[in-house]
């Protein structure tokens, strides 16, 4: 027995608790990088987590003389235990501790792995980013950041070992099996920024490849909202004068179903919380079902989606109905058992406001139809449905103007729209990270469905006829909006053909 903690198995395998090695002496084994040397007053010990592995068993065979044993360590301990090493190795690498949902060892707050993912955080908060991705390759591992929807690069490490540690670091952070490597993980991470502001919630993912593992760091969208307001509001995220009201209109109707429909990262949660947010008077009772629940509405029940234990979508939904609620919040219809549900509660006196992933109105009756809705049932729930993108502004510090080129004229007298006479080019600058383009805005174009419409989605009639129906307006169109911003120098032609898109 090497302490009053260690126990001895059949296999001659010292088995260790966190307590024998508190005060051990602990280094790297030189030529072997999945396994730490304790030397302790009873002998030397090799920690692996897989001690019967020919890695380790060859190992000891070449420390044989010095009366090595092999000893098994929780992933865990090993760990904290390289992070130590690497503290006392490297003692010049500047750290900042980041609390984490749980109690974080003393032994795990130092050294560079735990500075660069503290840092790659820090940077990705002060920076307004959305999202943060560790991408490993063979070299090591690299950060990117999604800043204003494109991605950015951010530090590299080069070292394939750390690259490693650096993503165990994030399962610690957020309870995750970092044994685990060969499947895909979820988790969530509580995280305070230094300054004393408020804690901001991280959701990662965390994916297999061909060199490792890569994670993504989600910063929900509330963390974006530093304004000091106390929630969202539509006027908050920017919405134009003329679509706002619309939208508040749906969302106070008695019952029926408000959908918010646009490609992925368009802001459409974003956008459902601040019409939910806006009519929470505390009146009428409120219940949400998310994956994940990413804002706290106060006087809401929220409910958060978790599949591993059954509670999807529809199953929720399903009991939620019997909660007597009067409004709901569907995070998202995935599947057609959801988005059967969310009609039939739509129809039977609820108020329902949901997303999906379409593109445009017509895409969002295509995917309804699929999911084999009726279309009478669709045409009687569905009060409104708003499709909206996020573009990025222009940076006004390095906004500059130039004639409007010949091709694009004609590109955009196609769209039917006017042709503005200048065309903005930002040149880039400090204040726009020399891109040209600094925060983002949303535009969006809201349908509220007529009886025409509904007699025309009952009748199933042609796509000509059907758009002539919606856009009697043409400025009212998606594209006409973005590109008369353009003329007002609010954004690019450029962003708008690749968020928007223009022929």
């Amino acid at each position: 027995m090497f302490s009053a903690q260690a126990l001895l198995d059949s296999q001659g395998v010292a088995l260790l608790d966190g307590a024998a090695l508190e005060k051990a002496r602990v280094s790297a084994i030189p030529g072997v990088a999945e396994g730490l040397r304790v030397e302790l007053p009873q002998g030397m010990l090799l920690l692996f987590d897989d001690p019967w592995s020919s890695t380790a068993t060859q190992c000891l065979q070449r420390l044989a003389t010095a009366g090595a044993r092999l000893a098994l360590a929780q992933p865990a301990q090993l760990l904290q235990l390289r992070s130590r090493v690497s503290s006392e190795a490297d003692s010049s690498v500047p750290t900042r501790p980041v609390p984490a949902s749980g109690a974080e060892p003393a032994s795990m707050a130092a050294g560079p792995v735990v500075a660069f993912v503290n840092e790659a955080i820090e940077r990705a908060y002060a920076d307004g980013a959305s999202d943060i991705h560790f991408e490993s390759d063979r070299q090591g591992v690299g950060v990117k950041y999604r800043l204003d929807g494109v991605m950015a690069r951010g530090p590299r490490m080069e070292d394939p070992q750390r690259a490693e540690e650096i993503i165990s670091r994030i399962k610690v952070l957020a309870q995750l099996d970092i044994t685990e490597r060969r499947r895909p993980q979820d988790g969530r991470i509580h995280w305070q920024p230094s300054g004393g502001v408020e804690a901001v919630d991280l959701r990662v993912s965390i994916m297999p490849g061909i060199f490792g593992e890569d994670a993504v760091l989600r910063l929900l969208d509330k963390a974006q909202l530093r304004h000091g307001e106390s929630g969202v509001s539509l006027d908050l995220l920017g919405f134009d004068g003329s679509v706002a009201p619309l939208i508040r209109d749906l969302a106070t109707r008695p019952h029926g179903m408000l959908l918010i429909t646009g490609p992925t990262g368009s802001g459409k949660t974003t956008t459902v919380y601040a019409a939910l947010s806006e009519v929470n008077d505390g009146l009428e009772k409120i219940i949400t079902i998310e994956d994940p629940v990413e804002y706290e509405l106060p006087g809401v029940l929220q409910i958060p989606v978790n599949e591993q234990k059954g509670l999807t979508f529809a199953t929720g939904l399903r009991s939620i109905l019997r909660h007597d609620p009067d409004k709901i919040l569907v995070g998202e219809i995935r599947d057609a058992e959801t988005a059967r549900i969310a009609v039939q509660s739509s129809l039977t006196g609820h108020l329902v406001f949901t997303t999906v992933h379409a593109n445009s109105l017509l895409d969002v009756l295509g995917r309804f139809q699929h999911f084999g809705i009726e279309a009478f049932a669709l045409a009687s729930a569905l009060n409104g449905v708003v499709v909206q993108r996020l573009l990025r502004q222009a940076c006004q510090h390095c906004l500059q103007w130039r004639e409007t080129t010949v091709d694009e004229r004609a590109r955009i007298a196609a769209q039917q729209t006017p042709v503005p006479e200048r065309m903005p080019c930002p040149s880039g600058c400090p204040h726009c990270r020399h891109t040209g383009y600094k925060g983002r805005f949303v535009v969006a174009e809201v349908h509220m469905l007529s009886d025409h419409v509904r007699d025309l989605m009952v009748a199933r009639a042609s796509m000509s006829e059907f758009k002539q129906a919606v856009y009697r307006d043409p400025a009212q169109r998606l594209i006409a909006q973005a590109i008369h911003l353009v003329g007002m120098g609010k954004t690019t032609l450029a962003e708008v053909t690749r968020v928007v898109g223009l022929a």
